[in-house]
């Protein structure tokens, strides 16, 4: 028994040794605390400083002439938004005569909210910046005769990666000595070889220094100057200082992952598979009769693509049939919410977007579309919309911003488009169209629309992609719009009346203020104008 017990104690005393042991072996991993605000360090910032471009007060007797029309395109230190007063009121006028109107933003709030609201959103801009702007956005500017050779552009490292820095020499400067620094913010410089007649001071650190009395030596050793990134981020940059003596400039690096592709297995040959490409989406509220003649439209032309619904009506129907999905909301949950939810459920390359009481007709080309896209950069292409008059309307609108200053920017839409296309003599370029437009899906879910926006909203979600989406236009695709005139001998139904409260609201309404709101917290804008 006594050396049963003594077994036992052995082994455990052995095993408390072992995990003692590997506890003490274990690897361990310094845990740092890093500051991830990507805002220049203070010796970027003094190089920095440094360069910035002083007046030349040897050229301030020289007389100049302002010219005017140039001039007038120049950034302003603020912005203003200003309508046109007078015009024609008459029936119409507005849309054979478009006049530019005026609309502050602040009307939104209350008068009593309004200075913590701008606090709030000057807060909130602040740290935008922080997280958005990289020292590749900073000016930079190149010496004259700088004998120093290094890159401008192009240069990209993989976070915590390495990578030789392309083009760094030194010319036409005759000296007994030459000596070169290179300093960086968030890696280390470093060399892949070692060259003869070139000391090396600071290799593996922020700051490396090159030296040699021989100018050919340095400038080979110059060819394999390496940078590692230290501090992780997803998509930053580096500005790299280099310098000799007498001499200064800087370069970016870019830190980032490459973009992860999205790619889609359309399994077509030949001529475009629009089944296979294209998802249609839509957004419904009671008007059910006006969503099966959709349905109906649609499978006469393309009997086998998927149409993605969202319903936020009160008392929903079942709509079904094959290559029908049909999503369910909270009653009233509002339009960009129902945008959300069918752009989510698409899979295939392309979403097309339309308006529950459309109607597909001969015209209504999706290959068109396809094409287009397929054959450019654009993101987006929208159709035409034909009226029961026979009006049709493409909504084509341009959308600019004016840098302001503490108030906020200025937004300005008009009507128009930037230029055509080559090769698609219907098509243009522009900034948004009309309820009826074929997009990148990635692209789509990338904007987003804002669920906020629940009644009065459209132009916002182009708004919301100024910049990061690719807009155009063909009046050659044409669907057909169900007539909204009313006999007056017909009477409206409860379902019509309930969907016109809801999809017309009054100007006054929280609808408006909301829409405004957000244009004027979210976007920081102070005021827009249209036509």
């Amino acid at each position: 028994m006594r050396s049963v017990r003594k077994t036992v104690l052995l082994a455990i005393l052995a095993s408390v040794v072992l995990v003692l042991a590997l506890l003490h072996s274990w690897p361990t991993r310094a845990s740092t605390a890093v500051d991830i605000w990507q805002r220049p360090g203070p010796i970027e910032e003094r190089h920095l400083e440094e360069r910035l471009p002083e007046p030349d007060h040897r050229f301030g007797n020289i007389p100049f002439h302002v010219r005017d029309h140039v001039a007038s395109l120049l950034p302003r230190n603020g912005c203003v938004c200003e309508g046109e007063s007078g015009g024609v009121n008459l029936p119409f006028a507005q849309l054979l005569f478009p006049r530019v109107s005026a609309h502050p933003l602040h009307a939104a709030f209350e008068a009593s909210e309004l200075e913590e609201m701008k606090r709030r959103r000057a807060k909130e801009y602040k740290s935008f910046q922080e997280r958005t702007q990289t020292p590749a956005d900073l000016l930079l500017i190149a010496e004259a005769n700088n004998p120093l050779q290094y890159p401008t552009q192009g240069v990209e490292v993989r976070p915590l990666r390495t990578i030789i820095v392309p083009g760094l020499a030194l010319y036409d400067l005759p000296r007994d000595h030459y000596l070169i620094n290179l300093t960086a913010t968030l890696g280390t410089l470093n060399v892949a070889a070692e060259v003869d007649g070139v000391k090396i001071k600071g290799d593996g650190e922020m700051r490396m220094a090159l030296s040699s009395i021989l100018l050919p030596n340095l400038n080979r050793q110059l060819q394999f100057v390496t940078y590692t990134n230290t501090l992780f981020h997803p998509s930053t940059a580096d500005t790299v200082q280099f310098e000799t003596d007498g001499h200064q400039a800087s370069f970016s690096i870019k830190i980032r992952h490459s973009v992860t592709p999205k790619l889609y297995n359309t399994g077509s040959k030949g001529e475009y598979n629009i089944s296979a490409l294209v998802t249609i989406a839509t957004k419904t509220f009671l008007r059910y009769d006006k969503l099966q003649d959709l349905i109906n439209s649609i499978r006469r032309y393309y009997p086998t693509v998927t149409i993605v619904i969202a319903d936020d009506s009160e008392t929903p129907q079942t709509i079904s049939g094959p290559y029908i999905e049909h999503y369910i909301m909270p009653f009233g949950k509002g339009w960009f919410a129902g945008r959300n939810l069918a752009a989510s459920q698409v899979t295939t390359k392309y979403l097309l977007w339309v308006d529950d009481d459309f109607v597909f007709t001969s015209n209504t080309k999706l290959e068109k579309l396809v094409d287009v896209l397929e054959r450019t950069t654009l993101d987006l292409v929208g159709g035409a919309v034909r009226e029961a008059t026979g009006y049709t309307a493409t909504y084509r609108q341009t959308i600019s911003i004016e840098s302001g200053e503490e108030d906020g920017d200025c937004l300005h839409m008009r009507r128009g488009f930037h230029h055509a296309i080559q090769g698609f003599p219907n098509c243009v370029v522009t900034d948004g169209v009309i309820n009826f437009f074929l997009a990148r899906t990635e692209k789509v879910q990338q904007v987003g629309f804002d669920p906020r926006l629940a009644r009065v909203a459209h132009l916002e979600f182009f708004i919301d992609g100024l910049g990061s989406l690719h807009v155009g236009s063909c009046d050659d695709v044409i669907v057909n719009h169900a007539t909204k005139i009313r006999l007056p001998w017909v009477s409206q139904s409860e379902s019509d009346k309930t969907y016109a409260k809801f999809r017309y609201p009054p100007a006054s309404s929280d609808a408006t203020h909301t829409k405004n709101g957000l244009l004027f917290f979210k976007n920081r804008f102070q005021c827009l104008t249209r036509n």
